[in-house]
């Protein structure tokens, strides 16, 4: 019981209570400002029958997975900027999508603000699934000793970075090729291919990918069989946009890496970053005077 108890408080932090708090106001807010969406939702529910059967228990698995994963070790210091990053980049998102017309939502809004808090907690929980898939290889590879398995290690990652990284540019050059004359379309090919070819750790990139996509397919559909948007392609969801799920975490991470550089440089204190080894080569790569300051 004591164990269970020290593990407990390792995993619920401080923080966890005001980040779940914050969670659920956010839900309840946007369930009161947009209330006639959440009567249409209800109304779909028999509830003098057997409601159960008409109950969304895959929209329930994502939100309580969300919802238990925001809360393990949270921190303020780091999840503000994660939550910053990803309301920023959210709108990006959702504005590009919907104003090329490559996906609309039933409300026919372009975009739709209630869908933008959407991004930050799922970044918030991404950043949790990628951290747990760093700790699970970071203890796989120091069970292993050999000096040629820890040099092999590296370079397995790389390869997997590339192939993948490879494969979702060509997916999203074939998927957006309707839209090659939007300007949008142009900038977001560009910034994809800037943040793939410029790698600041294959290992964590890659990881960092695969956490986003893969809570990015059970978003991609829930969202897609219950119609709440469609893509021009009608695939309930494409491939393109679950992967596309892992291209946004990592963009989005390589994102909170440059603010906390920026802010090093105009000397804020700043938090210690999932990835420290990132945090220092995107330091270093920037130039000179980058030097942690201590809290």
């Amino acid at each position: 019981m004591a164990r269970f108890n020290r593990t407990l408080t390792k995993l619920w932090t401080r923080d966890s209570s005001i980040l779940l708090g914050g969670f659920f106001v956010t839900v309840l807010l946007i369930m009161y400002v947009w209330w006639p969406l959440a009567q249409e939702y209800f109304a779909y529910v028999d509830w003098r029958g057997a409601w159960w059967r008409y109950i969304d228990w895959l929209l329930i698995g994502i939100f309580a997975f969300m919802s238990i994963t925001i809360i393990v070790r949270a921190d303020l210091k780091t999840d503000l900027l994660i939550i910053f990053v990803g309301l920023c980049g959210g709108l990006a998102i959702e504005s590009w999508g919907t104003q090329t017309n490559l996906w609309h939502y039933y409300t026919a809004e372009r975009p739709p603000l209630w869908i933008i808090p959407a991004w930050p907690i799922a970044s918030l929980s991404i950043d949790r699934i990628t951290r747990a898939l760093d700790f699970l290889t970071t203890k796989g590879t120091g069970e292993h000793k050999g000096k040629t398995f820890v040099t092999f290690v590296p370079f397995v990652f790389k390869i997997l970075y590339w192939i993948t990284l490879m494969v979702f540019l060509s997916l999203m050059l074939v998927f957006v090729a309707p839209t090659f004359d939007k300007s949008y379309t142009w900038l977001s090919l560009g910034l994809c291919t800037l943040i793939i070819l410029t790698p600041t750790d294959h290992r964590f990139a890659f990881l960092t990918f695969i956490a986003g996509a893969g809570l990015g397919y059970y978003l991609e559909l829930w969202g897609t069989t219950r119609q709440c948007w469609t893509y021009y392609t009608y695939q309930t969801p494409p491939l393109f946009a679950v992967l596309a799920h892992g291209m946004a975490a990592v963009a989005f991470w390589r994102a909170g890496l440059m603010l906390k550089t920026v802010r090093r440089r105009f000397g804020f204190s700043v938090p210690q970053q999932t990835c420290p080894q990132d945090d220092r080569r995107f330091s270093a790569a920037m130039g000179p005077g980058q030097e942690t300051v201590k809290k």
